[in-house]
């Protein structure tokens, strides 16, 4: 199996650059921030938008999140319906950050991972992929940009999607993500020794996919 991480900032670019270096290298990308923003609506739909330590405990197990490859892409469905339309809505953003550092979750989380990098190529993006989730991946890249540039890019995004929004509070709520993403107790992003760093804060999406895939290429030794 070829596995490859991918770490980096909200914002930065993750999701876009996986998306890219799969289709390049043929390989199936599996964004995890989908899994953790999948139990964040379970427990929306379960009528929590700020559950405590006692209520995701309690009701975790009825939260039953699924990962499925339909025609090359990533559906996340919860209890059988799929909610994939829902999960870049920011309520769900904001509360699958706060849920993500809980171990239950991340207990459910990793065993769904783990199961899909053993049976597939891919690559893998998120926030501890490098140093928890798959630490003996054949490649580990670290993408990161100057924080009013992600605030940019995502507040673009939203408003593309008429999700209603102002700058202001995209910016607040990516340095709120940024601050418990790099400070929690259980697996905190990091970056890890052997990791290939891109800042893409000028740089277009063809040209972050392009630097990452000829790094790959020389690690993997495919011609560039």
């Amino acid at each position: 199996m070829i596995n490859i991480a991918l770490d980096g900032l909200s914002g930065s670019g993750k999701g876009a650059l996986a998306d890219g270096l799969a289709k390049k290298l043929n390989l199936i990308h599996l964004d995890t921030g989908a899994i953790f923003r999948g139990i964040a609506c379970g427990f929306l739909d379960l009528g929590f938008t700020d559950p405590t330590n006692e209520e995701i405990e309690n009701n975790i197990n009825s939260i039953n999140v699924s990962v499925k490859i339909e025609d090359g892409k990533q559906l996340v469905y919860l209890n059988s319906e799929n909610i994939t339309p829902n999960l870049r809505k920011e309520e769900v953003s904001k509360l699958s950050s706060k849920v993500s550092i809980h171990s239950v979750v991340r207990e459910k989380y990793l065993q769904i991972v783990n199961t899909f990098a053993n049976n597939y190529d891919c690559i893998i993006d998120g926030r501890d992929i490098t140093s928890i989730v798959l630490p003996n991946a054949d490649c580990k890249i670290y993408l990161t940009a100057d924080e009013n540039v992600r605030a940019k890019r995502r507040y673009d995004e939203n408003v593309a999607k008429n999700i209603p929004c102002t700058y202001k509070e995209v910016l607040e709520n990516l340095k709120e993500r940024d601050y418990r993403d790099t400070h929690r107790d259980i697996a905190p992003l990091i970056i890890v020794p052997d990791a290939f760093i891109v800042d893409n804060s000028n740089l277009s999406i063809d040209e972050t996919i392009d630097i990452c895939y000829k790094y790959i290429a020389s690690k993997l030794g495919l011609e560039v």
